[in-house]
């Protein structure tokens, strides 16, 4: 009894002296272990972005440097070259001994397109051809044939080389005059401009599909091919 007493008072005694849990923080439990890493459960992973910032190191700032001098002297190049092709084309240009207030002789509405030529091949001739080739030097003047508005005006325009073509109304006829292989640079109109019957076009040349200097003179009325040399010989004064 006594050795039962004494065991029931010892055991609540002993439970007293056991040491309480107490409270630790996530530093407190990873002190231990400095290897060790505690993480929040919501923590993401994020890719780092390289484009918020740019290589400092000196040879690198030097090569940024030398790229944007040639480019800034591949620009300057490039005004200067501009600017001595307007220079040159505006001293020594195909028209420059030209008298650009020439106008063809006559007073008709409709006017010879070149004041001198020797005739070469006709409509329909030598195969597939639609107008009449009129055979003059290099760099005579071209005229309108008559008044109109400009359609076409090309440095490369099919197999007519450098040409023009006029939309006209004479008669009360739709008339449409084409004016092929002309001299590089010679065009003295655009298209949508207007012209008068006579007024300087351009000058002969040999563009396109030609092998000596000429003009290939078409005229087309209401949609249709004409003779153009027997247009012309009825009609110019």
């Amino acid at each position: 009894m006594v050795a039962g007493m004494v065991a029931t008072v010892a055991i609540p005694a002993y439970a007293a002296t056991m040491p309480a849990a107490e409270t630790v923080t996530l530093q407190q439990m990873s002190a231990p272990d400095n290897q060790s890493l505690v993480v929040a459960s919501d923590a993401t992973a994020e890719t780092l972005d390289r484009s918020s910032y740019s290589a400092t190191t000196a040879e690198e700032i030097q090569k940024k440097k030398d790229q944007e001098a040639a480019a800034a002297a591949a620009a300057e190049r490039a005004r200067e070259l501009a600017a001595n092709a307007a220079k040159a084309s505006t001293s020594s240009g195909p028209v420059s001994s030209v008298d650009l207030n020439m106008t063809a002789p006559g007073s008709g509405e409709v006017r010879w397109p070149l004041t001198s030529y020797t005739l070469g091949r006709g409509l329909w001739d030598s195969g597939y051809h639609q107008g009449v080739d009129l055979l003059a030097p290099g760099g005579q003047p071209i005229f309108a044939a008559a008044a109109g508005v400009v359609s076409v005006s090309q440095e490369s325009y099919g197999g007519y080389g450098v040409a023009i073509v006029i939309e006209h109304v004479i008669n009360g006829q739709k008339v449409s005059t084409t004016y092929g292989h002309m001299t590089y640079g010679s065009r003295q109109v655009q298209a949508g401009q207007t012209v008068a019957a006579g007024q300087l076009i351009g000058l002969v040349g040999s563009t396109g599909s030609s092998t000596a200097n000429h003009l290939h003179f078409e005229v087309h009325i209401n949609g249709s091919v004409v003779d153009p040399y027997a247009w012309l010989q009825q009609n110019a004064g």
